[in-house]
């Protein structure tokens, strides 16, 4: 037998594809279709204009087919340090952002440089999966922060975890599964906690452009030094439906930089060139769209939230962005209730177990919801399913 890397073969098998396994065998009637609300992501294409831009790039454009720069294409590295400069009022530069294949790599680059075998990362829990996998692949130990009341981390609970071991905090804001969007004094306690022990922090902020509060969620990049600590992560994916393309991003001081991009150089050379010209053409031509996309996504997360306040026995402890991690009433673990609720109710959900540490009794009672894959109508009928399941 082929040797295994043995902490590739202790992490655990991706949660999407598991729940999608659960479909195998299953019929829907056109008169009740499923209903999935297990995956995180634009259910539709780009708008036209932006599929007509990057149409155009793939025909008129050479280097659109070559290897471009490790560290990404310098105009949108350019108009991402000008966009989040203004957004953050801080000082961004060009040379302090790298893009990525999708936010998950950007993650992956960023935790390759700040830890090793052996180290540890705190994640507040629930936590967003493939940051746990990553973690365990490199055989880095995760230690696991319990939230608070709104699903919101406490830094001196944080602070109790810090070992000689510990090397970053990384927080996810709004909240991949709880959707809790974390409150500018918590993210501000947590860079001074950060700076104060040698850590990095680490914020991912893939739903930055779905947060329900106006104006900057943080003022992180308003300090002067804050490139000695903080590393921030973004998705392009979600603000402009280019799932398929993967372009992320990550901003981080330039001598991170250095380092940065020796992985990407390592495991990918580039991110996609059509993709990343898509991303630029967005940020310069689809303002108002995206402004509209965000109403859009607040009026699902309206919806979700009144229609489960109408459920017998359910609880939201979070809600936000593109999610709802609420608490089912039935004397069931959630990876049962999840697949029954497939066969029985039409129904594809994530349960907790799939965010929590394997055997943590919080897992075992909540489900994620990704409602922006549903539209207003497709949440009213969730809720009526949801209603009508007898464990």
């Amino acid at each position: 037998m082929l040797p295994l890397n043995p902490a590739l073969a202790a992490t655990f098998r991706p949660p999407v594809m598991e729940a999608r396994r659960w479909l195998d065998g299953v019929s829907f009637p056109p008169e009740r279709p499923l209903i999935n609300v297990s995956q995180a992501a634009p259910v539709d294409p780009p708008p036209e204009p932006l599929r007509r831009a990057m149409a155009e790039a793939a025909l008129n454009q050479p280097d659109a087919h070559l290897y471009g720069p490790v560290l990404g294409r310098p105009e949108l590295r350019e108009a991402v340090a000008r966009a989040w400069s203004a957004a953050y009022g801080g000082s961004i530069r060009p040379e302090e952002v790298a893009i990525t294949q999708g936010c998950n790599q950007a993650f992956c680059a960023a935790i390759q440089t700040l830890a090793a075998a052996g180290d540890e990362v705190i994640l507040p829990m629930p936590w967003y999966f493939n940051h746990k996998m990553w973690l365990d692949m490199q055989g880095i130990a995760t230690v696991g922060l319990r939230c608070g009341p709104g699903m919101v981390p406490d830094p001196a609970e944080a602070e109790r975890l810090v070992t000689a071991r510990t090397r970053a905090i990384v927080l996810v804001s709004p909240n991949n599964p709880s959707g809790a969007e974390y409150p500018a004094e918590v993210l501000r306690g947590f860079m001074e906690l950060a700076r104060a022990r040698g850590l990095a922090l680490v914020v991912d902020e893939t739903y930055r452009d779905f947060d329900s509060r106006t104006g900057a969620p943080h003022d992180l990049f308003a300090d002067p030094d804050w490139g000695d600590t903080l590393i921030h992560l973004y998705s392009f994916s979600k603000a402009y439906r280019l799932t398929g393309h993967r372009v992320g991003a990550v901003i981080a001081s330039p001598a991170r930089m250095v380092e940065i991009e020796k992985f990407l150089d390592t495991v990918a050379i580039c991110a996609s060139q059509i993709g990343q010209i898509g991303a630029a053409w967005g940020m310069a031509n689809l303002g108002p769209w995206l402004a509209a996309e965000r109403a859009e996504i607040l009026r699902r997360r309206a919806a979700t939230a009144s229609g489960m306040a109408g459920l017998a026995g359910w609880r939201v402890k979070g809600c936000g962005a593109y999610f709802a991690w609420v608490e089912h009433p039935f004397d069931l673990a959630s990876p049962d209730l999840a697949r029954r609720l497939v066969a029985e109710a039409g129904v594809l959900a994530l349960p907790g177990t799939m965010f929590m540490p394997q055997g943590d009794a919080e897992g075992a009672r909540h489900l994620r919801i990704a409602f922006a894959n549903a539209d207003v109508d497709g949440i009213a009928a969730l809720m009526d399913r949801l209603a009508g399941f007898r464990a």
